[in-house]
């Protein structure tokens, strides 16, 4: 320990601490909030209706026609997400 350079408050390490500069470095800035556009919103509840028909038909006594219908729920929404560029709606 004592062979260790500039670990000791002696040594002048922590003199700088504690002081504060006027912005911050992680400081998010002023970004106005942005939830989506409404199609891409439309295209995820497509697709959440899709996944939760086919998984209630395979639970309730495996009902293939609507385990079918809701898988092809779920492709129709991917292909409005795909279709409308839904992965350009984040910051």
């Amino acid at each position: 320990m004592t062979d260790q350079v500039g670990t000791d408050l002696r040594s002048g390490a922590g003199t700088n601490e504690g002081t504060r500069s006027d912005i911050a470095p992680a400081s998010p800035g002023h970004y106005e909030p942005f939830h989506g556009r409404p199609v891409s919103w439309v295209a995820v509840t497509i697709i959440m209706v899709g996944f939760l028909i086919g998984g209630l038909a395979l639970v309730f006594g495996t009902v293939w026609w609507l385990f079918w219908t809701g898988l092809g729920l779920a492709v129709v929404g991917g292909l409005l997400a795909a279709s409308t560029n839904i992965f350009e709606d984040w910051y």
